[in-house]
């Protein structure tokens, strides 16, 4: 069986959520995995939607699960039938507190058709294999919510911000996915800041307004480093390496080696995808990258050839070693990156037996 990803999470929430405003309810839903966002925004639309306002203080209940010692107060509470409404809603919050779960397969073999019971089960997932899973398959629906690659992260800032009526450069995206990682919830407060920053004629986010309402500086950041870096361009990326160094609290080195080794593992991707003599469009899609970054690509392969990328990764290994102690006398983080840099630089003059 494939695993399940980001990409699906999306098309499930975006299903789940068709049915919910077209009133297509199920009696259990459960809402589990890594990724937040969606397991928020699905039950906050159900406690906004289903009921009216003036329906919920009779017809609506919140559990949390660290408040359960006996399953039974979930499934009584479920069994309760609505006053003077269609629905009662139930949600049971943080329900990865509940040791036993599975207890409530009873109930949702034959759960109360005017219950819509929301269980959400953040940062774990039910075990697939088990009868309560199958059970909740058969009777209601399932919401996997994982995490989207790191290289999703900046087409995903461009949908959401087209879904809000907004536009963002591609660069502007970059950064900010580069910076805040794959948060989607920190994202969207984020560019939620940004849309009510901007002046009313404007549409277009850029790097400007990022760095002026974010606070990510758009000439100092990891995403500027590895295209310095990639282009060849020392006099730049020493720059960013000498303000790195004075800042190393904003500016982690380990987090700038990891995005250094994701570039460097793309570009050495993209050397066996050519060497493969597979067209533009393949490699993109293989890359995951979006279409306007294919050019830094190309730039960064002319730059450093295959032997050269696997010098650089292994360099970067370490680097990452040498940050952490081992093998190595301790140095500043700031030296480690000047030093670092220097000898993606020579490449050349470094000697690897690969």
């Amino acid at each position: 069986m494939a695993k399940f990803s980001g990409k699906d999470t999306i098309a499930k929430y975006s299903q789940i959520l068709g049915d919910l405003k077209n009133k297509i309810y199920k009696p259990v839903y459960v809402l589990m995995g890594d990724e937040t966002y969606y397991i928020d925004k699905l039950s906050e639309f159900i406690a906004d939607n289903i009921l009216p306002e003036n329906e919920r203080p009779f017809n609506q209940t919140i559990i949390y699960g660290k408040d359960v010692d006996d399953i039974s107060l979930i499934a009584d509470t479920a069994r309760r039938f609505p006053m003077m409404s269609n629905y009662q809603v139930l949600i049971v919050r943080e329900a990865q507190e509940i040791k036993k779960i599975e207890e409530l397969e009873a109930y949702v073999k034959n759960p109360l058709k005017s219950t819509i019971m929301v269980i959400c089960y953040k940062g774990k997932t039910i075990d697939k294999r088990t009868s309560f899973y199958k059970t909740v398959v058969k009777h209601g629906e399932i919401l996997e919510s994982v995490q989207l690659y790191e290289n999703e992260i900046a087409g995903w800032i461009s949908t959401y911000t087209k879904q809000q009526g907004f536009e963002i450069e591609h660069n502007a995206a970059a950064i900010l996915s580069d910076f805040l990682g794959a948060n989607l919830s920190r994202i969207v407060n984020e560019l939620n800041k940004l849309f009510t920053a901007l002046p009313e004629n404007r549409k277009k986010i850029n790097s400007l307004d990022i760095e002026n309402n974010i606070g990510i500086s758009r000439d100092y950041n990891t995403f500027e480093l590895s295209n310095a870096i990639s282009d060849k361009n020392v006099l730049k990326a020493n720059k960013i390496a000498l303000h790195f160094s004075k800042n190393t609290k904003e500016y982690p080195f380990v987090v700038t080696v990891s995005a250094l080794f994701s570039q460097f593992s793309k570009i050495l991707k993209y050397h066996t995808l050519r060497r493969q003599q597979l067209s533009t469009r393949d490699i993109i899609s293989a890359l995951g990258i979006n279409p306007f970054f294919i050019k830094d690509y190309e730039t960064a392969a002319r730059n450093y050839n295959m032997f050269q990328t696997i010098k650089i990764i292994s360099l970067l290994r370490e680097y990452d070693m040498k940050s952490k102690g081992f093998n190595y006398i301790a140095a500043e983080e700031g030296e480690l990156l000047r030093e670092l840099i220097s000898k993606i630089f020579n490449v050349n003059n470094i000697n690897y037996e690969i």
